[in-house]
């Protein structure tokens, strides 16, 4: 299911793991990297620093709000450098695990974005990222991201 409104971003994934499988990979960094960005670093509790390089160069940053393992991890989001896009913690991103049968359904949200060109760029970012996180949670391997070498 998709749902873009004014300022979100909302999709719903299912995932061929179990929550706690899931969870791993949003929250360990040599897990998070296997779907989304060049590294990660994280302090995994509340108040913690988060900050993945998802593209060379572009370097998204913020803070960890919520951690309900294996159930919920909240966190802002913002980029560092890019001009007028989201500054670093000014949005917010959700990823709500729920049991569904032996896998995951991934509810996610990314809100607060500031503009309706902001929703398009992070929504068809999140689209291709959420599937790679979908084929590495669920045993396969997604391979390079292509975006890393410039290919869309």
């Amino acid at each position: 299911m998709e749902t873009m409104t004014e300022s979100t971003v909302e999709r719903e994934v299912a995932i061929a793991a179990p929550p706690e499988t899931v969870w791993r990979f949003l929250v360990e960094p040599e897990l998070a990297a296997r779907w989304m960005g060049e590294w990660h670093r994280l302090e995994a509790r509340p108040g913690g620093a988060y900050r993945v390089e998802v593209l060379s160069g572009n370097v998204a940053t913020g803070e960890i709000v919520e951690m309900d393992p294996p159930r919920r991890l909240i966190l802002t989001w913002g980029w560092e450098h890019e001009e007028g896009s989201v500054p670093p913690g000014g949005s917010t991103v959700s990823f709500e695990l729920v049991p569904s049968g032996d896998g995951t359904l991934l509810r996610f949200t990314h809100s607060a974005l500031p503009s309706a060109e902001s929703v398009a760029r992070h929504a068809h970012g999140w689209d291709h990222y959420l599937g790679r996180l979908a084929q590495a949670a669920g045993g396969e391997d997604p391979g390079r991201d292509s975006w890393l070498d410039g290919v869309s």
